[in-house]
């Protein structure tokens, strides 16, 4: 029997907030490599530079940086994210004129998954910008673009942008997260569905019945095929993110154009190499321990 809509709510709230717990523990170093090369690309010479200079100038400590509100964001994301997901497959449905619960083809369920990033966009901007901010905030300095000795945690983050920019402050780069995530979650979403169909049928089973492995394969390659297709966005959303400690209010196009004319597309592209490398383990980890609790509290639900 499936539970009362108020408790299938609660279930995706709840596996969304583990499986974005799991995603920041299994993949934040790297992710902070990709923030440093997105917004100083002539810095380092490449993933591997980066990653053993910050090792070498801050410890492992230095590629945890930001991983308070990261996992607040993450946390906050993916737990709206997965309860908007569900409440959007059920306006699928409805719009499809469908029965309720009734199964929903793969390019469906992708539809469900953008439908539901903007929801999420707006819970994960603000604690984005902080993590940004903190991420890159030895290289801001070390640029000149900000004056050195700044106390590099979430609190004086979350102060400063009060004090400069106000509440709206902590939304600069939104309009460029839900560019990001609008077409990203769309190819999240149907990449992993139409992945774990592909594993049912070869495996001669159910989607629900794939195993661990091709499990967390389905969601690295969910997650892979979404930074293929917004990694140029996610670039120029860091540099707005970034950029505006130092005073610098500019827009998506004017930030995009600014980078193409002065440092080229391929800079649109840096930090892919590390974004690439975390996609499996951090996308793996975070549909496993989704679907894995969603299924425990599905079958504690129905007891």
């Amino acid at each position: 029997m499936a539970p009362h809509p108020v408790i299938q709510a609660i279930i995706d709230f709840s596996a969304g907030a583990i499986g974005g717990t799991a995603c920041v523990l299994s993949g934040q170093p790297f992710d902070t490599t990709k923030v440093k090369m997105q917004t100083f690309p002539t810095m380092y010479r490449g993933f591997i530079h980066c990653f053993t200079s910050t090792f070498r100038q801050v410890g492992l400590r230095g590629l945890y940086k930001g991983s308070s509100p990261a996992l607040i964001a993450n946390i906050s994301e993916n737990a709206v994210l997965f309860l908007s997901y569900g409440l959007c497959q059920d306006a699928i449905r409805f719009v499809s004129r469908m029965d309720k619960g009734a199964g929903l083809s793969d390019i469906q369920k992708a539809s469900a998954g953008s439908l539901a990033s903007i929801f999420s966009s707006m819970a994960i901007c603000p604690t984005e910008l902080v993590k940004c901010r903190l991420q890159a905030m030895h290289e801001m300095e070390a640029s000149g673009r900000i004056a050195s000795g700044q106390r590099s945690t979430v609190w004086a983050v979350v102060k400063t942008v009060l004090k400069t920019d106000g509440p709206l402050g902590f939304y600069q780069g939104l309009t460029s997260t839900m560019v990001r995530e609008i077409p990203g979650y769309f190819c999240f979403f149907g990449a992993y569905e139409m992945c774990r169909s592909k594993f049912a049928q070869h495996m001669g089973t159910d989607k629900d019945s794939i195993g661990v492995l091709p499990l967390m394969f389905s969601g690295g390659f969910g997650g892979a095929c979404l930074w293929l297709i917004v990694y140029p966005i996610d670039c120029v959303k860091s540099r707005i993110q970034v950029y505006s400690l130092a005073g610098r209010q500019e827009g998506f196009m004017k930030t995009f154009k600014g980078i193409i004319r002065s440092e080229g597309f391929t800079a649109l592209y840096s930090g892919l190499t590390p974004t690439m490398i975390r996609t499996f383990p951090a996308n793996g980890a975070l549909f496993l321990a989704y679907e894995v609790s969603r299924k425990f509290m599905m079958k504690t639900a129905g007891e």
